[in-house]
């Protein structure tokens, strides 16, 4: 006799194997045309995966989408209401995402959005009261927060207004701000750049291969839409014979990503395209030749039959994956941690006093240093390996030189004017300040001890916002959580774990740099008593 939950299990199973079989009679009505070897796997809670069901090979063409089926403001049945309310971007597309939802099965679209989730589980559509106890002291907490209250007033401004004075009637049930968070999801996590003409929107089975830091399957190539309808030819840009497809967020309005770091933006991939005559499996490939109307996704690498097929969302980490996409990956070497500059200058202020800080930072300034920058903030960047980035080295150093080798490094620097280009590497050589031409500045040189004890301060003061948890505490709470039953809790605390380790990392450098510096200034007066 079955129970009930085998009988559940068999109906999930059901409905999943039910909603791919619509979506791939939707392809087909498409013309969409996708090899026979990819297989698309319903996972139902973890979503769609693709396989393949043979070898494929570098240059294999493995699928190609016209560009009319994407989900975009260009072919939505909702771009002239779009267009005449000036919306672009973000806006713009959300807007026809839902209203292309509220049709329903009237919507050309229907057999793609039925597959889709009603959102993605993104820490934006996460509660305040969970924003705040599971991202505490992460680069996402208060990013996060400023997100949620600016998304809440674009809904307000732009699209509630559309409920009244569009002159279609829209269902108020699909444009609520609870769906336009969703719709904003969805995009943020799938959407790509098409080309100059349709701009960005979502592209049916494109969004469907899973990313893989830096292990790149898959590649989407779109060939420029020159070839555009003659009633909106004065919308289109020529561009280049062949774009890459990137994800769409790197041209939009607002890039809810900048607060995270530059190094975390969309990687920009310039790979070239491949014929899939070139080689690879003849079976499993398909050629569409040149046609400006058609998007093609391209296989980069060798891959073995029965292996998940990847595609890459970027050169990103894990609070950047978190913020955009919902997921974390363990042991992401692209991960960081940010210390803000007003936090480095509270901890100059706790020792030095205000004039003194004044000075000191004001030279750095003319020797034309800066922090990474992002919405009205500035920051440096602490690498995976736990290395601090250079400017964050020269900057403590400044503040920690002696009052007389300060004079001689400011009396130089006002002789020599703007010495950014030159100035490559600042010492201190009993007392007196050299500088000196280099490729590159040498973090090494830079490293004495003073600079090495206040690396270790901020350290501490940036892991105290984690609360009171250790990082034991948060390992050992990781390796008991589930990742598809709790899955915000799993991935808070992988973002958690890794920002922390770095910073761990970052005092053992600190440390040890301290102590090399103290071998080598010990070595160093030994010698001058040897010599007298």
């Amino acid at each position: 006799m079955a129970t009930s939950t085998s009988i559940a299990a068999a109906a999930a199973a059901t409905s999943t194997t039910r909603r791919l079989r619509a979506f791939k009679r939707w392809m087909r009505s498409q013309s969409i045309d996708c090899s026979d070897a990819l297989n698309l796997i319903d996972h139902a809670k973890e979503g769609i995966s693709v396989r393949t069901l043979c070898d494929l090979h570098e240059g294999d063409l493995v699928a190609t989408i016209p560009k009319h089926s994407c989900l975009t403001i260009k072919t939505s049945g909702a771009r002239n209401l779009i267009e005449t309310a000036g919306l672009e971007g973000y806006l713009g597309l959300s807007v026809a995402l839902m209203y292309e939802k509220g049709l329903g099965h009237q919507s050309p679209w229907f057999g793609y959005l039925q597959l889709l989730p009603e959102n993605e589980c993104i820490p934006m559509l996460w509660s305040l009261e969970e924003v705040d106890s599971l991202l505490l002291g992460t680069e996402l907490h208060k990013i996060v927060k400023e997100d949620k209250a600016l998304i809440y007033e674009d809904w307000e401004e732009c699209i509630q207004p559309l409920l009244a004075s569009a002159p279609v009637e829209l269902n108020p049930d699909f444009f609520g701000v609870e769906q336009y968070l969703a719709a904003k999801s969805l995009i943020a996590s799938r959407s790509f750049q098409i080309d100059d003409y349709y701009g960005f929107g979502m592209v049916p089975l494109a969004d469907l291969f899973n990313h893989k830091t830096g292990a790149e399957d898959v590649h989407f190539t779109s060939i420029s839409s020159h070839l555009a309808p003659e009633d909106d030819a004065e919308d289109n840009h020529e561009s280049d014979e062949y774009e890459s497809m990137d994800d769409s967020e790197d041209n939009h309005e607002r890039d809810e990503n900048e607060n995270i770091g530059d190094h975390e933006q969309l990687s920009q991939n310039s790979q070239s395209r491949k014929d899939a005559s070139n080689g690879g499996n003849s079976e499993c490939s398909s050629a569409s030749g040149d046609d400006p109307t058609v998007l093609e996704m391209i296989i980069v690498k060798d891959v073995k039959s029965g292996a998940e097929v990847f595609n890459t969302y970027g050169v990103l980490g894990n609070a950047a994956l978190l913020h955009r996409y919902g997921f974390t990956e363990v042991d992401n070497t692209y991960d960081i941690v940010n210390i803000d500059l007003e936090l480095v200058l509270q901890w100059s202020s706790s020792l030095f006093s205000g004039r003194h800080n004044r000075v000191r930072f004001s030279l750095w300034r003319r020797l034309d240093y800066s922090g990474c920058e992002s919405q009205n903030s500035e920051y440096f960047e602490i690498s995976s390996n736990g290395e601090p980035q250079v400017e964050l080295l020269i900057l403590l150093y400044i503040i920690l030189l002696p009052d007389e080798a300060y004079q001689q490094l400011d009396l130089t620097v006002s002789m020599a004017g703007n010495l950014k280009e030159s100035l490559t590497v600042i010492l201190q050589k009993g007392g007196n300040i050299a500088m000196e031409k280099a490729p590159e500045m040498s973090k090494d040189l830079l490293l004495i001890e003073s600079v090495s004890n206040a690396l270790l301060s901020l350290a501490n003061i940036r892991e105290s916002f984690y609360g009171s948890n250790s990082l034991k505490d948060d390992i050992e709470a990781l390796k008991k959580c589930c990742r598809i039953k709790d899955r915000k809790l799993y991935h808070s605390l992988t973002l958690r774990v890794s920002e922390r380790t770095i910073l761990e990392k970052l005092r053992t450098y600190a440390a040890e740099a301290a102590q090399l510096s103290r071998t080598v200034k010990t070595g160093s007066m030994r010698k001058k008593l040897k010599s007298t």
